[in-house]
């Protein structure tokens, strides 16, 4: 019953003017079918057979006008009042039915968008602690068997009506027939509840099993070539296996549960049946006609308690699945980013905040755990100028993706200020500061699209001519000409049909094309030959006079003419200078960080 009330809630929240007209609906459909049952009575009055009792005689005096009529013109009454009440309530079970799918339909695509909305507010840091397959895993599987859910609970409640109604039915017909009744449908509901918290038992192994599934399936497509340059291919088909094996099991489980149910069920009813009409018989033995009835009333009663009982074990085992759903958006709102607004949707274009003097860091200090002592960032101080390439480098773990995320606003600081031309960012003037923004990440992110739908995703009302400019800007134009379909090529899944440095090249003028006042780097070209880093680092030369460029490097060789190279070492900003000056001292973390790269050939660039 907690799984009806927790659906309802939600379903209300969702649709209430909408359900409740639907409840009146089912209401009067399922009114309407319990009557042209219920013409029995009439049929049976006709013939003589219920007015032979006492006690039906009062029940039944709306009907002495029929005794006035012939015999033939009292049955075609009968009969085309009959036909009225079927015709009628098909057409109101059609009403209500295309009205259930509206609002199953409505509710799936408020359900999406909810899920979908609270991830698009959560802050950068929500994601980091997350595995990119379990939040499929809720946008897919959980909200399918979510809707699943929804679809029942509509289900139950129409059947639940149609019960109802038809008990009622038989009570005005035999009171003590139908209360002796009622009293064994409760006691076998007492008896089904162990199977419906084994439903829900099961229901949950099912998130765990699909989200485990998905995860490794995932995981392995993306590592696909490591999986074939090592032959792993037995040992990840036997984790297939095995875990197939397990949802395999979890399924049959719940099919046994489902049937051993319905089985103990209908044992149960038949045996009840059998009690009740022997009861029926022996201590109600003066109502033989409404007994007759009642029985005819009641064989069509016991399917749908039994079509009931299954709905709850399956609402039961969708209940994890809503859970899991509503963890999901409290866990957004709680990590909500209170800048973002998705009420508006501004076309991207020229950033909002061109910025003139520089960025400013003041005692900025982070910690992914506040609970934990250990900093990624403390007390960082430093100015980065505009119109000139900013460096920042360390050893893996440092915090520079940490300082990186904090300067674009991705992540808010636990104490210090980030500031841009002197002005703090804050929530009201977040979103234009990250409008202001390029970025290009070591692992280039392209769609599967055209060079032409990935370059405007980001700016749909580029011209051609700002295509291309952007192209040539980024060293990417002379490789885009080259190809058969130029701009509409095809680049497949990540933009797997390019090289490294061509999918590289491609991110950049993305970048450029929305004209940044700020571009940000990070170990961009750390994973590129010499020939395609060249290629980037003449672009940036290029870019570096006209907007702020940020660039966290790897390969020292690539930042010597940078204005400025910031240090970073366990959290701390510990060396700031230029190339020359850091390299010079010989002590330094960065003249450490280069003679450790000297091993390996160096190539030095003159731009």
């Amino acid at each position: 019953m907690n799984a009806i009330i927790l659906y309802l809630k939600r379903l209300h929240k969702t649709a209430g003017l909408q359900l409740s007209i639907n409840i009146i609906g089912m209401v009067i459909s399922s009114l309407l079918e319990g009557m042209t049952f219920l013409l029995l009575i009439p049929m049976l009055t006709v013939g003589g057979v219920l007015l032979s009792e006492p006690a039906w005689e009062n029940r039944l005096r709306f009907l002495n006008i029929l005794h006035s009529l012939p015999q033939a013109s009292s049955l075609a009454i009968i009969l085309t009042v009959y036909l009225l009440i079927v015709v009628t309530q098909n057409l109101i079970h059609r009403a209500v039915t295309i009205r259930n799918a509206e609002i199953e339909q409505h509710f799936s695509r408020q359900l999406r968008y909810e899920n979908y909305s609270a991830l698009l507010r959560a802050q950068w840091s929500f994601f980091i602690n997350r595995r990119t397959s379990d939040l499929v895993n809720a946008l897919t599987i959980e909200t399918a068997r979510v809707l699943g859910g929804i679809s029942l609970l509509l289900q139950f409640i129409t059947s639940a009506l149609f019960t109802l109604l038809q008990i009622i039915f038989a009570f005005w017909i035999s009171p003590k027939i139908t209360l002796f009744v009622i009293a064994c449908g409760a006691m076998l509901a007492f008896l089904s509840r162990g199977f419906i918290r084994k439903s829900k038992q099961l229901g949950s192994r099912t998130s765990k099993l699909a989200q485990a599934y998905l995860a490794g399936i995932t995981d392995q497509l993306q590592g696909m070539k490591d999986i074939k340059s090592n032959n792993l291919e037995p040992s990840r088909l036997e984790w297939h296996q095995q875990l197939t094996e397990g949802t395999m099991q979890e399924q049959l489980d719940y099919v046994r549960l489902r049937l051993t149910s319905q089985l103990l069920y209908k044992i149960a009813s038949s045996l009840l049946i059998a009690g009740f009409i022997f009861t029926s018989f022996r201590f109600f033995p003066s109502e033989g006609p409404s007994l007759l009835i009642v029985i005819l009333l009641f064989a069509r009663l016991w399917p749908r308690f039994t079509s009931l009982q299954s709905k709850l074990e399956q609402l039961a085992s969708t209940i994890p699945a809503f859970k899991a759903l509503q963890q999901l958006q409290h866990d957004c709102k709680l990590a909500a980013d209170q800048a973002i607004t998705l009420t508006e949707s501004p076309a991207p274009g020229p950033g909002h905040w061109f910025v003139m003097q520089g960025i400013e860091v003041r005692n900025l200090s982070f910690r992914y755990q506040p609970q934990l002592p250990v900093y990624a960032l403390q007390n960082i101080s430093v100015h980065i100028p505009a119109q000139g390439m900013t460096a920042i480098v360390g050893k893996s773990g440092a915090g520079k993706s940490t300082f990186i995320d904090i300067l674009m606003g991705l992540m808010q600081p636990e104490s210090g200020q980030v500031l841009v031309d002197g002005m703090a960012i804050t929530n009201d003037n977040l979103i234009a500061y990250r409008r202001s923004i390029g970025y290009v990440a070591q692992d280039p992110f392209l769609y599967n699209a055209t060079i032409r739908e990935n370059l405007l995703m980001v700016k749909p009302s580029a011209t051609e001519n700002e295509l291309w400019e952007a192209l040539d800007f980024s060293s990417a134009a002379e490789f885009v000409r080259k190809l058969p379909h130029q701009l509409e090529t095809l680049i497949g899944d990540r933009g797997i049909r390019l090289s490294g440095g061509e999918r590289q090249r491609l991110v950049l003028a993305r970048a450029i094309i929305r004209q940044p006042s700020i571009l940000v780097l990070d170990e961009a070209t750390s994973a590129l030959d010499t020939e395609n880093e060249k290629k980037i680092l003449t672009a940036l030369h290029r870019l570096k006079d006209r907007i702020t460029v940020i660039v966290v490097a790897h390969r020292l060789s690539t930042i010597q003419n940078a204005e400025q190279i910031l240090v970073i070492h366990d959290g701390k900003l510990v060396e700031q200078g230029t190339f020359l000056s850091l390299s010079s001292e010989k002590k330094s973390i960065f003249a450490n960080l280069l003679q450790n790269q000297e091993a390996q050939p160096v190539t030095v660039y003159t731009l």
